[in-house]
């Protein structure tokens, strides 16, 4: 505007006056998808995917002018109308809030919205939805996969050593790390996956009932995972879980450890020193014969997919989640299984899947799964809203309803066959829906103990957790984080929040990459990490 001259005295006239304003309160108009995304038509905020600057002026799709308030940080969401007090914040087309008055432009933060939203728990008695649209045999794909002798098809070939309880839990570790440095070499055994253990710290004071049979429920479905081609079940020999307490075990369950298998006792054999020249003895022994498995040709059917997140961000329920829930319904369709579990972070959002059951028996199912996880978190003083992090907040993830909107879409958008309890094998193929924490060093190995052969899991902001048997695929829900940790995550759905790509073209990407990785044509950052966390969640009773 420096070409106005403006004489002693005398007025601007009043449409000089307007563009003078205009240019000093207002940058030139952009359209809001270079800054924004809105989710969902019926939306009235947008998340913000670059980074914004206050009286930023953006162009919504009805060309409508919007000038923010403020800068808002990407993964955050802005109001793209007014939305009077009393009245719902929403995204996914859900509320995920309710406004305390929020003007056009205003960064969504909780000094201008509550959490509170309607609690749905409809439910029509009729309610069915459709099996999957299954693809034709000549549609579905394969993989290359370890037969195992009751039928069941695993990804890897580990030989796992299983310790009964804490106190020998540094044996094992011992035996699996020195066997792989003495005895496994991938040259020499080139079917076997490696030689890992499974240290944890309960089992001895532990109390009867429920918290004891998590605990061998998930033991013995670990050393009879199809991931498994052989296993060493060790024990110190006084404590409450031995060996004697594990076999009795699994004689009730009827399920015998059908493959290559060993017991030491540490007490019996002499103590710490000869209990680990035994197990790597054992280990030199059972090498060669877990090595006569190969890798054969096998229906996408027979895979079993855990799918899970952790470090979430304001996109991972606009990228990665659902770009995991597109793979998802090819798995199905293909007829595989998939797991989902991290029930808190159901909360919110479980009136959707409740009405995607294949029948009211299961939807009630759905629902008393929720409800049995908020009074389990009241016995010990908490509530579910305050289950986002404080990185999950930093990242736009604001309150549960949010997150969870968001993180359900991992699931895909088959029906639900059936809920099971933590780490319990599915009874049936396709969407399962399984009783766990959102806490990812108990919630992962829940999936893999209920037989996930292959877990992908979603991050926003970075996590590097793997599993001991289980190749976990880590998806990144934006670029900046993948290229930042890209020693540590496999593949990105950024693009789709760049809009070179959409949900489809990523989840195709993401699927393929799952075919791979289950075939052992690729190895996942995690496994050549070595990350093999395990832990399992005791502290609670049965649900269903």
């Amino acid at each position: 505007m420096g070409w106005i001259r403006r004489k002693v005295n005398r007025p601007l006239p009043q449409t000089v006056l307007t563009i003078f304003m205009l240019d000093t309160y207002t940058q030139p108009a952009v359209p809001i998808s270079d800054y924004a995304i809105i989710v969902n038509p019926n939306d009235n905020v947008a998340v913000v995917k670059n980074e914004t600057s206050e009286n930023l002026t953006l162009v919504l799709p009805n060309q409508s002018i919007l000038i923010l308030k403020q800068a808002v940080p990407p993964g955050h969401r802005f109001a793209t109308r007014d939305i009077t007090a009393g009245d719902f914040v929403r995204q996914y087309g859900q509320p995920i809030g309710t406004s305390l008055g929020i003007e056009k432009g205003e960064w969504i933060t909780h000094e201008n919205m509550s959490d509170e939203v309607p609690i749905v728990r409809d439910l029509p008695e009729d309610i069915y939805n459709p099996s999957p649209d299954y693809f034709s045999p000549e549609e579905t794909g394969s993989f290359m996969g370890f037969r195992r002798n009751d039928g069941r098809v695993g990804t890897r070939n580990f030989v796992l050593i299983v310790p009964t309880s804490m106190c020998a839990s540094h044996e094992a570790t011992q035996i699996s790390m020195m066997s792989e440095f003495l005895h496994y070499k991938r040259e020499k055994f080139p079917n076997v996956d490696g030689v890992v253990a499974i240290p944890h710290n309960k089992g001895c004071g532990c109390q009867d009932g429920s918290t004891l049979d998590v605990m061998m429920r998930t033991l013995s479905n670990y050393a009879d995972h199809p991931n498994v081609g052989g296993v060493i079940l060790i024990d110190l020999g006084c404590e409450k879980t031995n060996l004697s307490y594990v076999e009795k075990y699994l004689t009730k369950r009827e399920k015998p450890i059908d493959k290559p298998f060993y017991k030491i006792g540490i007490q019996e054999v002499g103590g710490t020193q000869a209990a680990i020249e035994q197990g790597l003895k054992f280990v030199e022994e059972m090498l060669p014969e877990v090595n006569k498995t190969e890798r054969e040709e096998f229906p996408l059917s027979e895979l079993v997919l855990g799918v899970k997140c952790g470090g979430s961000d304001g996109f991972s329920g606009i990228s990665a989640n659902p770009a995991l829930g597109y793979a998802s319904d090819l798995l199905i369709r293909s007829g595989g299984t998939v797991l989902i579990t991290e029930v808190p972070e159901f909360c919110g959002a479980e009136h959707i899947l409740a009405h995607r059951a294949k029948d009211y028996a299961t939807g009630k199912k759905i629902y008393a799964l929720i409800d049995w996880y908020k009074e389990y978190a009241s016995k010990f003083g908490a509530v579910l809203n305050n289950n986002p992090s404080a990185g999950n907040i930093a990242g736009g993830l604001l309150n549960i309803t949010i997150k969870s909107l968001g993180a359900i879409a991992k699931a895909g958008t088959t029906r639900v066959e059936d809920c099971v309890e933590y780490a319990e094998t599915p009874r049936l193929k396709g969407l399962n829906l399984m009783q766990g924490p959102g806490y990812d060093q108990e919630s992962t190995p829940g999936l893999v103990a209920a037989g996930a052969t292959v877990v992908i899991f979603t991050t926003g902001r970075g996590t590097t957790i793997g599993n001991a048997i289980a190749p976990v695929i880590k998806l990144a829900s934006n670029n900046a984080i993948f290229e930042r940790m890209s020693r540590d995550l496999d593949v990105s759905a950024g693009n789709i929040i760049e809009g070179t790509e959409s949900i489809a073209q990523v989840g195709a990407r993401v699927f393929e990459h799952l075919c791979k990785v289950a075939s052992g044509e690729i190895l996942v950052k995690a496994e050549e990490n070595k990350h093999r966390e395990f832990q399992f969640w005791a502290e609670q009773t049965v649900s269903l």
